[in-house]
């Protein structure tokens, strides 16, 4: 599947993308996509004869000018808005913070992952420039002209036993000279590449123009890992988290610089799991806690690490405990997998719950009960019920709303 817009393919997880299948997708993006697939893989898609096949993760994933939109979708759903429900999700969950909250102060009206993701940077960088960016104390040194702080004796009988009238010196400097403010141009500098929408254009210029002169920086995770934030550098934590998602999926062409390759994509079962744990937690009844990947330990060996088990998602109320465990794919015939349901029958063990499901996609709100088998005659009962979620072309907090009930009432009944 692709859509009209030129420069634009839209296509759906597991679905296969071909040189022959779309006039857009033309071979240099391929060789692109294998460069970037290299010798270890990646999570995102595998390649295949003259293309690619993506997993599932969803969002967007730009080569070049060329931008691939891979969406999340579920049989029998022909008539959902699925670019606008990832949205919806992503904001539900809150990738970014500002995800959630600052989309209603956005310009662009756009339907694209990609332009919303840029504008919600271009928007926060905005307003840190409106507020004035962080100066803070660094130590300089350099050769100088004049003695300015401390004069750094070896370096100034390296550089300077013929030139009397220098100094190398070591000194203080209060400046915009800091790792806040180089990711945040690193990141401007990256978008200015390969943004693709005439609307943002300007006001990225506006920023790289409106930006002092830094130098420029290798950015790692490490580098993010590294950061602290104080009273004065807090402003900058919903920038630099969309920085972080830009700059770290960001993979320049090295070899012709036509092809460089932006991942913004998402493991749509983690985002699923997170949908209904947040809706959850936003729509249950007070008098119910609901926690999520609550871990235990269930094998130690004698020599090495031990084993854990974590559910998705752990629901307390008064002094029972249920288990729900999500799972992004389609059930076909009310059949889970095998190893589905004895990873459920163990967290019946260990969370000692009466009370286990597994959360599907569906058409409709509809359960199906179940029970494990007793290992003998007096043996307790726990029951494991499979339950679908309607996915609905509607309003996203109707929805976290009826799902919550839903799977709440399952609880109760």
């Amino acid at each position: 599947m692709g859509d009209k817009n030129k420069n634009r393919i839209t296509v759906f997880e597991h679905q296969a993308l071909k040189l022959s299948d779309n006039d857009e997708f033309k071979k240099h993006h391929l060789e692109a996509l294998q460069r970037y697939y290299g010798e270890r893989g990646t999570n995102y898609f595998s390649l295949i004869n003259n293309g690619v096949k993506f997993n599932q993760y969803v969002g967007v994933l730009q080569v070049g000018k060329l931008v691939i939109e891979v969406l999340p979708k579920t049989d029998k759903s022909e008539n959902i808005d699925w670019r606008k429900l990832l949205i919806s999700m992503l904001r539900v969950v809150g990738t970014v913070k500002v995800f959630n909250a600052g989309t209603t102060n956005l310009k662009l009206r756009s339907n694209s992952i990609l332009d919303l993701y840029f504008e919600l940077f271009i928007t926060e960088v905005e307003l840190l420039i409106h507020q004035g960016l962080i100066k803070q104390y660094r130590r300089d040194e350099g050769n100088r002209s004049s003695l300015k702080g401390k004069l750094h004796f070896p370096k100034q009988l390296q550089h300077n036993i013929i030139h009397k009238e220098r100094f190398f010196v070591n000194h203080q400097t209060y400046d915009w000279e800091n790792i806040h403010n180089q990711i945040l141009l690193a990141a401007l500098k990256v978008i200015q590449t390969i943004n693709t929408s005439s609307a943002l254009q300007s006001r990225i210029e506006s920023l790289l123009m409106a930006f002092p002169e830094l130098s420029s920086i290798k950015v790692t995770e490490n580098t993010f890992n590294r950061l602290t934030f104080s009273r004065k550098t807090e402003p900058y934590r919903e920038a630099l988290n969309i920085a972080r998602l830009i700059l770290l999926n960001y993979h320049p062409d090295l070899s012709k610089g036509q092809n460089n390759v932006l991942a913004l994509l998402f493991d749509m079962n983690v985002l699923w799991e997170r949908f209904i744990l947040k809706s959850l937690k936003e729509y249950a009844p007070k008098d119910i806690r609901v926690k999520g990947k609550i871990r235990k330990p269930f094998w130690k060996p004698e020599i090495g690490n031990r084993a854990f088990i974590e559910p998705d998602i752990v629901i307390e109320h008064g002094e029972a405990t249920y288990v729900l465990d999500t799972k992004w794919k389609v059930l076909k015939d009310n059949r889970p997998s095998d190893d589905d349901l004895k990873q459920m029958y163990v967290y019946s063990k260990y969370y000692n719950s009466s009370y286990t499901a597994l959360v599907y996609p569906g058409n409709g709100m509809d359960s199906c009960p179940g029970k494990f088998c007793p290992e003998f005659k007096e043996a307790p009962e726990f029951s494991c019920s499979l339950i679908r979620i309607d996915i609905p072309d509607a309003n996203v907090r109707k929805w976290q709303n009826e799902l919550s009930m839903k799977l709440i009432g399952s609880i109760n009944s």
